[in-house]
């Protein structure tokens, strides 16, 4: 906690930066609640910031989504990181988070030229033979220029913007010491470990902030796709790659949201949708490698009806197993089986409990909304917004790969229906499903598993001898310890303090009536009805413990019924 209030201190400016847009933006009770605005009274450095009263009675979802986009870079890629997050957020949130735009003004071109002369480790201009000063695009991290080579090759310049990263940084450490504060002050936003989010966020960040995983990426991708014509992959020219500078072929084309121009070129909408979809299915099941983001602004349509995918910053890894499940999904939604379907939901839960009960029957009710449906009337994005709806409601967070999965699927699902409005993503799912079923089942996958078990079992059982030794060392140490976790273990404590309660109190009314008897025979002190007084007290005393253990006993026998 030391730590974290001298990182406070030393980005004090940009706490105080952060204080006013939320409380700008009508969230002054998240800052009150967070603590913030004392640690800033603290440091001699006080609030006097007036709410929006317009600002506030907008929702919620809005203005955070404002507040987000003022805050700069890390902020905004943390909303954009927030909107797959469909296990965490209902759709209106998920709605505003997908609003979040990085665009900002173009950095001056003269102010780029000193450090790209640095990366490129000599003048541009015995580079390239043109260099657009005017970007094609920028972006909170980065902008783009079009160049031109000697050797007539079109390329484009993705540049890191100068002096962010220390801002970015500045921002992550704000960002992890909330999430702390978040976990201490809300009870409620534990189950959704935001330290844990905040942490994985910043590695996604500072991966997404390295030009060459960037680069890393376009290339398995590229190595992925080498037999299939129709998709495109930029080349990266790796002499003039670094971690603040992308250099890659460029891609004309047709944004993936202009329907207008694909028109006029004459291109096939029902090609395009089929071919983005077998593209995205064969990275995520076949590959286990996808693009994350696959919105319109990474997508380019081409000439003979070729599809180019952009910008590789954000991608999703899916191993072997997690591909399995998946499958075993998928295959379990199309035979309408909701005992496989909560097998796979119920892997996914990880360490949290679940009343699997009601979550059977969930998923029963969920099913049966799907059951009457043709296969070409379920939309699959809603299919999995149920699903994602059905795992909020048991508190269930999926894991970080699947919400990436979920979102892709569902960002691309609605790529295809702009192309084609009888697009059915369910009908692309099929063959993928069935060839990776084969391919599990098949000769070689089976002999590579047994051959895996069988080493498994060897290495197993070479390591016997030496683990057994370890056990009687420890045993002999006194070192030896074995930790049981019992289910109800709490219950059978309280059986066992009430045990030892209803025991004390038998031991003592035992005693008032041993100890009022004896005093019963001594006619000393004070009388009452001419029998000693202390004496009839303790008989009394011991009527009403008697009482009080004859009860507890019944009452106790009725709730074990």
């Amino acid at each position: 906690m030391l730590k974290e209030t001298f990182t406070v201190m030393r980005d004090l400016p940009r706490v105080r930066e952060i204080v006013a847009v939320l409380v700008r933006h009508g969230l002054g009770n998240l800052v009150q609640r967070l603590g913030l605005s004392k640690g800033l009274e603290r440091a001699s450095d006080f609030l006097h910031l007036p709410g929006n009263y317009e600002t506030e009675l907008l929702e919620s979802p809005v203005r955070v989504r404002r507040a987000l986009e003022e805050l700069g870079p890390a902020f905004v890629k943390l909303g954009q990181v927030l909107a797959t997050r469909v296990d965490m957020f209902p759709p209106e949130w998920i709605a505003e988070f997908e609003k979040l735009q990085s665009n900002v003004p173009p950095v001056d071109f003269a102010l780029i030229l000193p450090e790209l002369t640095a990366l490129l480790g000599q003048d541009p201009a015995g580079i390239f033979l043109e260099l657009d000063p005017n970007p094609v695009g920028a972006a909170s991290i980065a902008q783009v220029h079009r160049a031109r080579l000697f050797d007539g090759s079109e390329v484009v310049l993705k540049i890191r913007r100068p002096g962010i990263i220390p801002k970015i940084e500045a921002d992550l450490r704000i960002l992890r010491h909330i999430a702390s504060l978040m976990e201490f002050e809300f009870t409620e936003s534990r189950r959704y470990q935001p330290v844990k989010i905040a942490e994985e966020f910043s590695k996604s960040l500072r991966r997404e902030l390295n030009f060459l995983t960037e680069a890393r990426n376009s290339e398995r991708f590229a190595q992925n796709f080498k037999l299939h014509q129709d998709i495109v992959i930029p080349k990266v020219y790796w002499e003039w790659t670094s971690e603040s500078l992308n250099v890659q072929s460029y891609i004309a084309g047709m944004a993936g949201n202009d329907l207008s121009g694909v028109d006029a070129a004459g291109l096939d909408r029902c090609i395009l949708a089929s071919r983005g979809a077998d593209a995205v299915l064969k990275m995520v099941l076949i590959d286990g490698y996808f693009h994350a983001d696959p919105h319109p602004g990474n997508v380019k349509y081409l000439p003979d009806n070729q599809i180019a995918f952009l910008d590789f910053g954000m991608v999703g890894r899916l191993p072997h197993p997690r591909r399995d499940q998946i499958v075993d999904l998928l295959a379990a939604l199309a035979q309408r089986d909701e005992y496989a379907i909560l097998n796979v939901l119920l892997e996914w839960t990880g360490d949290t409990v679940v009343d699997e009960e009601k979550f059977t029957a969930d998923i029963a009710g969920f099913m049966f909304d799907y059951e009457n449906l043709a296969l070409k009337d379920i939309r699959f994005g809603h299919l999995l917004n149920d699903i994602a709806q059905m795992m909020r409601e048991h508190q269930i967070m999926l894991p970080s790969d699947l919400t990436l999965l979920f979102k892709a699927l569902i960002t691309l699902e609605g790529l295809g229906r702009q192309l084609d409005p009888d697009f059915q993503m369910v009908t692309h799912l099929t063959p993928f499903v069935k060839e990776v079923i084969l391919a599990r089942f098949s000769p070689r996958a089976l002999m590579k598993r047994s051959k895996e078990g069988v080493f498994e079992a060897v290495q197993l059982l070479s390591g016997l001898p030496r683990d057994i030794g370890k056990l009687i060392k420890q045993a002999r140490r006194g070192n030896l310890r074995i930790d049981l976790d019992l289910k109800r273990l709490d219950h059978f404590g309280q059986q066992i303090t009430r045990s030892a309660n209803r025991l004390t109190m038998g031991i003592v009314t035992g005693a008032l009536i041993i100890g009022s008897s004896i005093v019963m025979t001594v006619q000393a002190g004070p009388m009452i009805f001419g029998l000693p007084l202390l004496g009839v007290i303790g008989f009394v005393l011991a009527v009403l413990n008697t009482i009080w253990l004859v009860l507890s006993i019944w009452i106790s026998g009725k709730e074990e019924i």
